[in-house]
């Protein structure tokens, strides 16, 4: 059987699929190997690089880094989403000029990197007068980079939805605004709530870009922690304990969004149709 798209692969094609599949793991097990190899053979798991971890001020100013990268991460995440949001809706606005100009907006702050961005607003506004901090300059790239992309997100997940739904509602006497809040965005923040929590997941690892802004967030912590000759300059240590962090950030947003989602499916309402009655209750009523 076969389709325009696709042949079922036959059974020398699956063969040779397990075999490709088999050689694959093997070499990427055997990369990682390797570099576990050569950490364990320069000293990077020795004791010695990792007692950094048990004085009590380490582990202060780790925890202080940890929440400047919640906070870049919380306050990005609230005005990116926020910026998705109206900007979705000046891309889908009956207005030519309103869509120009939101379309203008979100495709030029998309196609700029995010590291370009906060090096703008950190290195490039004083020289219009203008001083901003290095967590402003963080939050600033990631709100409207990030914001962009959520703005198409939005859009897309709109415009996917089947137009009878909006024509239904306009039937209805609905306004337009009445349409988007009660009917179509309801429907479509299922579908797109994978895409946004993905982007988020995005965002919160954007936060590691600050510490070339010199914003005091994880990897920046890491780097200062890893040029100490105190500790023997424990760079990879270090680092593979912020990369273990963000790794439970990304998998405690994952969870939360799972939880929001399994929350959706339960609030759906099912209403119990009664039985009618049957010919034995009416004897029995007789």
């Amino acid at each position: 059987m076969s389709n325009v798209l696709f042949d079922i692969p036959g059974p020398k094609a699956r063969a040779r699929y397990r075999v490709l599949a088999v050689l694959g793991t093997l070499i990427v097990a055997a990369v990682i190997a390797y570099i576990i190899w050569r950490f364990i053979d320069s000293g990077q798991f020795s004791a010695r690089r990792w007692e950094w971890l048990q004085y009590a001020q380490v582990q202060r100013d780790l925890l202080d880094a940890l929440l400047a990268t919640l906070q870049a991460f919380a306050l990005g995440a609230v005005l990116a989403l926020v910026f998705g949001a109206i900007f979705a809706a000046g891309r889908l606005s009956d207005h030519a000029w309103v869509r120009g100009v939101s379309t203008g907006i979100v495709e030029f702050f998309r196609a700029i990197p995010l590291l370009i961005l906060m090096f703008l607003f950190y290195y490039g506004a004083p020289a219009l007068g203008i001083s901003l901090p290095p967590f402003a300059a963080v939050v600033l790239g990631l709100t409207l980079y990030n914001g962009s992309v959520l703005a198409e997100v939005f859009r897309a997940g709109i415009l996917a939805l089947p137009k009878g739904q909006s024509e239904a509602a306009y039937a209805l006497g609905m306004r337009k605004t009445q349409v988007m809040t009660l009917v179509l965005i309801p429907q479509a923040v299922r579908s797109m709530l994978p895409t946004i929590i993905s982007q988020l997941v995005v965002l919160l690892k954007d936060t590691a870009l600050g510490f070339l802004v010199t914003y005091p967030e994880l990897l920046y912590y890491a780097r200062y922690i890893g040029s100490q000759g105190t500790f023997g300059r424990p760079i990879v240590p270090s680092t593979l304990v912020v990369a273990a962090m963000y790794i439970a950030l990304c998998l405690l947003l994952t969870a939360l969004a799972n939880y929001i989602e399994r929350r959706q499916r339960r609030s759906k309402k099912h209403v119990e149709v009664e039985r009618p009655p049957t010919t034995e209750d009416v004897v029995g009523v007789a």
